[in-house]
This record gives structure tokens, C-alpha cells and sequence, in this order.
């Protein structure tokens, strides 16, 4: 690990070693965030500690030397601009004003999502091309391309001085052991999200059936059947009603990851299926169309004791109004907030304080109900309250 006083060039680094952990001083928010509630991935995934780059223990007046005004220009290339890539970049953003006011980095940030189709990757590939002919020194990238494909490009730019940070993607499908390579076979600085092998879908699942006590059948609307992070929060879900054999799964549909399709699939499940207990909705999106069809047909939310169950996953402002409500009955929350808090401490300390940080910053998750749901919704309130904009 490189000394935090060592001084850095303008240049970018294109080295990739094995990504070692920083000092794990966390600041007062970091510590607030990871009290959520975390479940390990139950099949032996491993979670890696944070990045470390909480500030709260460095020397401002020798990082100032060290930024010395530098100015760093970074592309942020999420799948589609929603609800919650944009509370990634607010957190993001409110990161970069502490770093900006602190230390004086100056920030150039571009956003670039997909306006047309988001699952396929395509308009990525063709975004972070852009950022790399363009020479910005660092990117920021969630894609639903194929990871060799995405791994091949990150390349491509690292070997122009390019450093590239994948964030909420699902990189455990292709990552080879690091016994054989250092790397892990990424070329990207680091990867920042929740573990999304089983989690998000374990949690969902062992929810429904806790709050069922372990009877009852259940829909699912899910992402496509092409998209990673459906085959990841699946086999989560259906590995935690697999535990309880008074639970069934009686019928999917595909709901496009949007809110309208996951009505429309929703409503057409509720027409064949019209007396089940809960609903999975891979995302929040769609778990909130599904409790649109729920009120289309007349039929009762979950209240603690009947009615239909609904939950989704990633944590919306939008979804916790609805929990508050009585109208989505839960969600896990990925949290957005240290996500995006996490993605600008990993690339301070590897861009300006030359350190290698870890490979896989794993953030915490947990679910949220109307008992939790105040102080979950109130993070995402300071969040969006904050004074970070780019």
C-alpha cells in the first residue's frame, strides 16, 4: 500500500494489483448507513469490508497539498436514468462537495444513461467508448452488457490511463479465483455494491414467508430472463422459499424492471391466480405496479395480519412513501446512499492518495417495513437534501 502522503501526478495510473484494504476510520454518516440490517450471502459469498475512505482521520492541510487543485474529470454511465442511479449521483455528488470544500478537488461530472434499452448494453458500450476517446480520468459504470465484453473495453481504457469503477453490477458471474490472478480477472479499479448472489432475493423470500409463517403461494414479476441481476435475485428468492414447504411459487411474469409492465404483469397474474398470499417484485418498480394491480382489483394490501403481501428491492424514495402509506407492504433496501458515498471515497484514495482499495466494496442492505421505515426514508431525505450538485 502506497503511503497517503505520497505525492500523485496528473497521469493517470493503469497498473491493476490485488486491491488491498485502506484504513477503516468510517465518518459519522458512514457509521449511521452501516447500521442497516446485513445478511450474509447464505451460499459462502464473502463480503468485503469498505473502502475506507471515510476522511475523518486525514490531514487537511497535507491532502491539500497533495489534490494541490487538481482538477479530475469523471463519466458516470448507469443503465438508465431512474430513481435510483439518480440517488446514487445525489450521494455521490454530496461526497465530492465534502471532498471539493475539504481538500480542493475540483470535479468535472458527465451522466450518460440509456435511453432506449436498457438491458441489452448496447448504449453503454457505446457511452464508455465515448468517455474513453474523450480521455476522462475515471468512470463510473453499471451495464447489463456482457461482463467479458464490458471487462474488454475497461481494458482497452485502462491501458489509455483510464481507471473504471463498475457500481451495482454483477461482476460474480465471471470473476475467476484470485489463486490464479491477482486481479481477478477485472480490469476495473474496484467494484462497489451489495453482494447480489443471493441476497436481495434471500431476504425477500425468508421475509414473505416469516411474515406468512411459512403457508401461502406466491407470484413473482420479474426482471428479463436475459438480465443478470435476475438470474442473481432468483435463485436468492427461490432458494429462501425452498425452505419452507408450505410455500409455493405458482406463476411469473416479466415485468421490464418499470413500473407500468409490472402492472400489466401483476394484473394478469391476479386474473389467474387470484388468491395468493404475496407478491415478489425483483425491483421496487415493479413491486409498485404490482400494488397498483392490487388496488385495480379491489383486493386488500397486507396489513400485518391478511391481505396480499408486496416487495420489491433497491430502496426508493417512491417506495418508502408507499410503505408508509400501506401500500407496498416492504422492500430491501441496496442502499443508494452509501453506495454512491462509498464509489467517491474508493476513487480519492486510489486517484489522489495513490492506495490501492478494495476490489469489492461490498455495501450494507437490509429490509424495510413500517417498523424501520422512518429512519431508512429520513437517510434518503438528507441524501437528496444534500448540498453536493455537478
Amino acid at each position: 500500500m502506497s503511503s497517503n502522503t505520497a505525492p500523485v501526478t496528473a497521469g493517470r495510473r493503469s497498473y491493476r494489483k490485488a486491491r488491498l484494504a485502506l484504513a477503516a476510520t468510517a465518518t459519522a454518516a458512514g457509521l449511521l448507513l452501516s447500521g442497516c440490517t446485513t445478511v450474509n450471502a447464505p451460499a459462502g459469498g464473502t463480503n468485503a469490508g469498505s473502502s475506507g475512505g471515510g476522511t475523518d482521520y486525514l490531514p487537511d492541510e497535507a491532502v491539500r497539498k497533495i489534490v494541490n487543485g487538481r482538477e479530475v474529470k469523471v463519466g458516470f454511465a448507469p443503465p438508465i436514468l431512474s430513481e435510483f442511479y439518480t440517488q446514487v449521483e445525489k450521494a455521490a455528488h454530496n461526497r465530492m462537495k465534502e471532498y471539493e470544500d475539504r481538500f480542493g478537488v475540483k470535479w468535472t461530472w458527465e451522466r450518460q444513461g440509456a435511453l432506449n434499452d436498457a438491458h441489452s448494453g448496447t448504449e453503454t458500450l457505446g457511452i464508455v467508448q465515448g468517455y474513453i476517446a474523450r480521455q476522462f480520468d475515471a468512470v463510473f459504470v453499471c451495464s447489463a452488457a456482457n461482463a467479458s465484453t464490458m471487462q474488454t473495453l475497461y481494458k482497452q481504457g485502462s491501458d489509455q490511463g483510464i481507471d473504471f469503477y463498475q457500481f451495482n453490477s454483477t461482476e460474480e458471474l465471471a470473476n475467476p479465483s484470485q489463486a490464479e490472478d491477482p486481479t481477478g480477472g477485472l480490469a476495473t479499479v474496484s467494484n462497489i455494491g451489495y453482494d447480489d448472489r443471493w441476497q436481495s432475493g434471500y431476504l425477500a423470500g425468508k421475509y414473505i414467508a416469516e411474515q406468512l409463517k411459512g403457508q401461502g403461494s406466491i407470484i413473482q414479476i420479474m426482471g428479463p430472463s436475459g438480465s443478470d441481476w435476475t438470474k442473481l435475485r432468483q435463485q436468492g428468492f427461490k432458494k429462501a422459499i425452498a425452505e419452507y414447504p408450505g410455500m409455493t411459487i405458482v406463476g411469473e411474469a416479466d415485468g421490464g424492471y418499470v413500473r407500468d409492465k409490472g402492472l400489466t404483469a401483476a394484473q394478469d397474474l391476479l386474473t389467474k391466480f387470484p388468491d395468493v398470499k404475496a407478491i415478489y417484485g425483483e425491483n421496487e418498480d415493479m413491486a409498485l405496479g404490482a400494488s397498483q394491480a392490487i388496488d385495480a382489483r379491489g383486493l386488500k394490501h397486507w396489513d400485518g395480519q391478511s391481505g396480499i403481501i408486496t416487495i420489491g428491492a433497491d430502496g426508493l424514495v417512491s417506495g418508502m412513501d408507499s410503505i408508509k402509506a400501506g401500500k407496498l407492504t416492504a422492500t430491501v433496501d441496496v442502499n443508494s446512499a452509501e453506495m454512491g458515498t462509498e464509489m467517491i471515497d474508493a476513487l480519492f484514495a486510489h486517484e489522489f492518495l495513490n492506495q490501492e482499495v478494495n476490489q469489492f466494496i461490498r455495501i450494507p442492505t437490509g429490509v424495510v417495513d413500517k417498523s424501520n421505515v422512518d429512519w431508512h426514508q429520513g437517510v434518503l431525505q438528507n441524501v437528496l437534501n444534500g448540498p453536493g450538485k455537478y
